[in-house]
């Protein structure tokens, strides 16, 4: 695209990479700093954390494990690789 070779690309994914984490081990050192200044606040935002496991997670996600682990049964099955297999060999 640019002339960049794939060693270049890999460079700048992994400066990427390093700098997201610094960014993110400043935030967190952030929100420690900020949480012992103001304890009540730091409460209350820690309070809401838990809400985010409210949210149902959307069916689709469960009908596509679903479907997963029948091909896959159905799979073993067809490949001769039963629980019968399994418990001989170990």
């Amino acid at each position: 695209m640019f002339g960049l070779t794939d060693s270049y690309i890999a460079l700048i994914t992994y400066f990427a990479i390093f700098i997201a984490s610094v960014l993110v081990i400043r935030a967190m050192f952030a929100m420690v700093k900020w949480g012992k200044k103001m304890p009540k606040g730091a409460f209350i935002l820690l309070a809401f954390f838990p809400l985010i496991s409210l949210f149902p997670i959307p069916p689709t996600v469960f009908k596509n494990v679903e479907k997963a682990k029948q091909e896959q049964t159905k799979k073993k099955e067809a490949d001769g690789d039963g629980l019968d297999n399994d418990r001989k060999s170990a």
